[in-house]
């Protein structure tokens, strides 16, 4: 329960996943595209799985008393183990999920994603990427749309820190360490001026102009 809300959640600090926060996306060709992301929530963060698991109950509670019309179904997992595989291909999850429960979230409205050092301004899209902590905002609601189950609806996400960019990318940083400067300069020291002789470089001279009538120099 977040702000007398028993459906929603507000995480600790999770890794974020298949971030789509800046341009919403389709999972498949002709579905509605949605804002989304998969949560990381480390398997020793007990205080947020159990806020989930609580808030996922909370919504099939009002399902049963709503649009399930008394009946309870079988609820799909909503937490993933990412030690495991993935339910439905069976295939084992990346080295980033281990030790972590993994989470699926989406919204149809665009989240709000802001900093810690200021929560009223929106974040650049360049400071948005999978491999970023953050805390997230959820909401469990039970729907009957075709299946019957509980849904995970993305709140707002307020970035912790930096984290290695996931899916293979890299930071120019990175990319170029120890080749960003010339060797022997230390960084706020104006290098020495180059004495042209010494160096056996000759400036270039350059003809004056002149005035094409008066013969003089302009």
């Amino acid at each position: 329960m977040y702000q007398g809300i028993s459906t929603k959640v507000l995480t600790n600090e999770v890794r974020c996943s298949y971030v789509n926060l800046v341009q919403p996306r389709a999972v498949q060709p002709g579905a509605e595209p949605r804002y989304s992301m998969t949560l990381l929530i480390p398997k020793s963060d007990t205080a947020t799985v159990a806020d989930i698991k609580a808030a996922i109950e909370a919504a099939a509670q009002k399902g049963i008393t709503g649009v399930w019309n008394g009946v309870r179904p079988n609820i799909a997992e909503l937490l993933h183990d990412g030690d495991g595989v993935k339910p439905n291909s069976g295939v084992p999850y990346g080295p980033e999920c281990k030790g972590h429960w993994v989470l699926n979230a989406a919204s149809g409205q665009r989240p709000e994603v802001v900093g810690m050092d200021n929560i009223n301004v929106g974040l650049a899209p360049q400071d948005i990427y999978s491999g970023m902590y953050a805390r997230v905002t959820l909401n469990f609601y039970p729907y009957k749309k075709g299946n019957v189950g509980v849904g995970c609806g993305l709140g707002n996400v307020m970035k912790t820190r930096d984290g290695e960019p996931l899916g293979g990318g890299a930071s120019a940083a990175a990319d170029f360490a120890g080749i960003g400067q010339a060797a022997g300069v230390v960084p706020g020291v104006t290098a020495p001026a180059v004495n042209p002789v010494a160096t056996g470089y000759t400036v270039p001279s350059i003809a004056p102009r002149v005035h094409p009538v008066t013969g003089q120099p302009m």
